[in-house]
């Protein structure tokens, strides 16, 4: 399973590194091999989350996530992105964006960090709205049940979620977006707050669009699976003149899981996108910390990219969410910390180091805490049963 899994993340890992030792020697080799790490390191709690929206796609759905998503990952958001970025801020053409992106690095390097403040209120924006929305969702599992429930029943509020957001959005646009450092100006600031605002409605527009779409697809779906199931059991009953209905022939027989496909998991892909767009780029930014090339950029942190999407999968295929339940809680309150430090890193530097280890914080107490539970569960199970065994034998 672990290979199997892993096999396209092994061998790319292997040319990957293979090819950064020719074109750049063992430098590149290593500068390769530590944006792998960091991008790793950043991103790990967005396999818990995509894994949580994949359990829910077909076969098909979930092989396009792992084709057609990585080359948008990877080339897409890794390598095209960037550039497309200092070509719409610096207003140049594509073409003279990728001659600046490969002959000129330091100025490659100044665009893409002043598209900072724009690129962090959109993806911290997106981020903060899946927390949100996830944590005013009432759930019959909570994690931190003193603060889960209280919020769950004001989350029955209607756009409760939306309007926390756009004040925190008109808060960071007047708060840090005021005064950003120019990049390589020395002392010289710059007021970013229409960019900053502007952006983050985008962001915030983004997720309400694809979200609001595929989870009406989504809901689509389950309702055509339950009068389904409601035709498959009436199917039974008796007719009017005493014999039996036929059962219904169409659908998923009852308790069947189907995932989702069509127009619900297209959507559902688009979001998984969106969400993993909104992770990579504090990964994409901090990588100029390590390097400014932008082809050592894309490869380093293509080939952490790569595992991330087969991390997604193995979750799906070992039922890992079913069995430790609150590592989604602990992905979403990591996803929370990410949308805050994203609208920080607006105005002030935060090191790729603080980001990584909050995430790997809350998924490993997450993880701790739901092993503490399924202890407690087996040990309640055992008990039962040596209860049901005297009663038995009394």
């Amino acid at each position: 399973m672990l290979l199997r899994t892993f096999g396209w993340s092994f061998g790319i890992t292997a040319a990957g590194l293979a090819l950064a030792g020719i074109l750049w020697g063992w430098k590149g080799l290593a500068i390769v091999a530590i944006l792998s790490v960091l991008e790793i390191s950043l991103s790990f709690d967005n396999a818990v989350i995509n894994a949580g929206i994949l359990r829910k796609m077909n076969a098909f759905w979930q092989k396009m996530f792992l084709t057609v998503g990585v080359l948008i990952a990877v080339f897409g958001m890794r390598l095209v992105f960037p550039i497309i970025i200092v070509a719409i801020t610096a207003k140049l053409s594509p073409w003279e964006a990728v001659k600046v992106a490969i002959e000129d690095h330091d100025r490659y390097e100044t665009l893409v960090t002043g598209a900072h403040p724009a690129i962090a209120a959109f993806g911290g924006m997106f981020l903060l709205m899946i927390f949100l929305d996830f944590i005013f969702e009432e759930r019959d599992i909570t994690w931190l049940g003193w603060l889960e429930k209280p919020l769950s029943k004001l989350g029955k509020l209607d756009m409760l979620s939306v309007a926390i957001a756009m004040v925190a959005l008109v808060i960071a646009a007047t708060t840090v977006a005021t005064g950003v450092p120019v990049p390589g100006a020395g002392s010289g600031t710059i007021d970013k707050g229409e960019t900053v605002l502007l952006a983050g409605v985008g962001g915030l527009i983004a997720y309400l669009v694809v979200g609001g779409v595929s989870g009406y697809f989504e809901d689509r779906l389950d309702e055509d699976e339950d009068d389904d199931d409601d035709a498959a059991e009436g199917g039974g009953e008796a007719g009017a003149d005493g014999e039996a209905a036929p059962a219904a022939r169409s659908g998923p027989t009852t308790g069947q899981v189907v995932g989702l496909a069509g127009k619900a998991a297209f959507f559902m892909f688009l979001y998984l996108e969106l969400i993993d767009a909104s992770f990579s780029f504090d990964g994409v930014i901090g990588a100029f910390a390590v390097s400014n090339d932008i082809f050592e950029i894309a490869l380093g942190l293509g080939i952490g990219a790569m595992y991330i999407r087969s991390l997604t999968v193995f979750l799906v295929r070992q039922g890992t969410l079913d069995d430790y339940v609150y590592l989604e809680h602990g992905a979403h309150y990591a996803i929370g910390a990410l949308a805050v430090i994203l609208l920080v890193t607006i105005k002030y530097n935060v090191s790729e180091v603080v980001t990584g280890l909050v995430g790997v914080v809350l998924i490993a107490a997450s993880y701790w805490s739901s092993l503490v539970r399924n202890r407690r569960l087996g040990e309640d199970s055992e008990q039962a049963d040596d209860k049901a065994e005297v009663t038995s034998g009394v």
